[in-house]
């Protein structure tokens, strides 16, 4: 073989090298585009999930409050049914003494003893009637 036919091929070699860099160059600008895409679509999601998880936070600390009021409200709520049962049972034993008290003054009449003492205070204004125009 002679140097000239040596040359050669390794031009023709040489010719194909630049071409095949030349797509492997493609290839990666290729890929680093599509990275980049990915990495702006990474970038804008997360994004949207900070801003999601901040909201969420607020949420949960709105919901705190919440929960506290109605912590308080609740707690208020037992107070006055405690106090409204006191007073209750102040009122029953207020009644029982009363109803006490008024059997043993007497008010506590049945109807028909009612009627009866009625009957014999209009006979006696009937008596003492007949007397005064009597007289």
């Amino acid at each position: 073989m002679s140097s000239q036919e040596n040359i050669q091929p390794i031009e023709e070699h040489l010719q194909v090298i630049p071409s095949e860099l030349e797509i492997i160059k493609q290839d990666f600008e290729k890929r680093s585009s599509e990275l980049e895409i990915i990495k702006q679509d990474f970038e804008k999601r997360s994004s949207e999930l900070e801003k999601k998880i901040e909201q969420l936070e607020e949420e949960k600390i709105q919901l705190g409050s919440d929960v506290d009021v109605q912590k308080l409200e609740a707690e208020k709520m037992r107070k006055g049914k405690s106090k409204a049962e006191e007073d209750l049972g102040s009122l029953k034993i207020y009644y029982k003494k009363l109803r006490l008290s008024i059997r043993t003054i007497g008010l506590g009449k049945i109807s028909e003893q009612w009627r009866q003492e009625i009957k014999e205070e209009n006979i006696r204004a009937d008596q003492w009637e007949k007397k005064f125009q009597d007289a």
